[in-house]
């Protein structure tokens, strides 16, 4: 099992954007199925947005169609999380998410029981 560590977490203002990544402790960790969950305190943790890398298709949580997206370096060691358009609403831990071994063909899913490897999370809290 591999640690996931995010960065890029902390205050921004409504209507503001910010930009989250992940990267694994363990050296030459790569990974074509990854996603991006949320707790909201006082919630269930939640899936943001997935990603399957190697087919493109992505599935987008409730509250990320339209305004967040989700990408890999080139070297798909760093996943990022870009978001616009935030609202107080979006206030919570982030966590990203791999599956160590995942087929070509894996459709992508905001269920995270089927991820194998996560971060600790990192706080964005939207506020004015």
């Amino acid at each position: 099992q591999v640690t996931l560590v995010e960065s890029g977490g902390g205050s921004v203002q409504p209507g503001g954007s910010r930009r989250l990544s992940c990267a694994a402790s363990e050296a030459g960790y790569t990974s074509h199925c990854m996603a991006w969950f949320r707790q909201i305190a006082g919630k269930e943790r939640e899936g943001v947005i997935a990603k399957n890398f190697r087919s493109g298709v992505v599935e987008y949580g409730g509250s990320a169609a339209g305004r967040f997206s989700i990408s890999q370096d080139n070297f798909r060691r760093t996943l990022y999380l870009q978001m616009n358009g935030l609202t107080p609403e979006d206030t919570a831990m982030y966590f990203c998410a791999a599956i160590s071994r995942c087929s070509n063909n894996w459709y992508p899913t905001l269920r995270g029981e089927q991820y194998t490897d996560w971060g600790q999370g990192i706080q964005v809290t939207v506020s004015s």
